[in-house]
This record gives structure tokens, sequence and C-alpha cells, in this order.
């Protein structure tokens, strides 16, 4: 890992109408839009669901790197993220996001071992502990059934 501070530098571009061009050296053009929530579209990412999608990216790139650490074997993480947009006190932001995380783990693993390293995970994300409002991680850890042997002819 190189040294801290990092910096990341994003181009936004856009005009009276239209979509707005996001990029960055080296990634593709992301277009996004306002959500229909906001009267825009609703078929492009906008920077509501693009915030949602880095909290579930985020978790699961740090699960990965706790994991490894850990030496903890897994086969897949899925994350269903909602974040919750209110109006309080007269400002608009995000108050709630709920992180709904399936891991699923081989057989012999221990169930409460995998939680533990995903509740770590969730603590240290950079992306959750630079946002204010409540996160809430519903862990469901799937342990793998145990291989079936192979039948033999009598």
């Amino acid at each position: 890992m190189r040294a801290f501070p990092h910096h990341y530098k994003v181009v936004a571009k856009g005009s009276a109408a239209g979509d707005v061009e996001l990029g960055a050296d080296g990634l593709s053009v992301l277009r996004t839009a306002s959500p229909a929530e906001f009267d825009g579209p609703g078929d492009r990412w906008s920077p509501e669901t693009l915030l949602v999608a880095a909290v579930g990216d985020c978790l699961i790139l740090t699960f990965r790197a706790v994991a490894r650490a850990s030496g903890l074997a897994w086969t897949a993480l899925d994350c269903d993220v909602t974040g919750t947009l209110d109006r309080l006190e007269r400002t608009t932001r995000f108050v709630a996001f709920e992180i709904l995380a399936r891991l699923r783990v081989p057989s012999g693993t221990d169930p409460e071992g995998a939680r533990r390293l995903l509740d770590k995970a969730e603590r240290i994300c950079l992306i959750s502990n630079s946002l204010s409002a409540a996160i809430h991680l519903t862990p469901v850890i799937e342990v793998a059934a145990e291989p079936v042997g192979e039948l033999t002819a009598v």
C-alpha cells in the first residue's frame, strides 16, 4: 500500500440538460443522471446509487483483505445495500445504510469466526467510516454442506 495521504481525482462534466460524464485516468467514462426520485430517467447510475454501491463495494474489498490476513477461506460475499435518504432539519442527506451480507464459506469453517471477520471489515471500511449516517450490518453466514463421498459399486 502506498503511504498516506491518497488522492483520487475525478472529472465531472455536464451541461444544462442530459447526462453527467464522470471520468478518471485509466477508467472508462461513466454516465450518470438524477434518479427517478428526483425526476431523472431512472435508468442510469446517480450520485445516490453510486454512494450506496460504494458502501457494498468497500465492504467486500475490505473483507477480502481481512479474510486474507486472517487465513479465512471463503467462496462468495453478496451485499444487498439500502441507503435511506431523508430530509432532516431542512437538510437532505443519507440517514442510514442497511447491509444484508451473505457470506458463503467452505464446510468446516467456524461460522462465528467468519461473522467476527465480517463485522471487523464493516468497522474498518473506509467508505463507511467516512459517512455520518448510521450503518447496520446483518450478516448471514452460509457454510457449504459436507461433500458427499463417492458411491462405490457392490
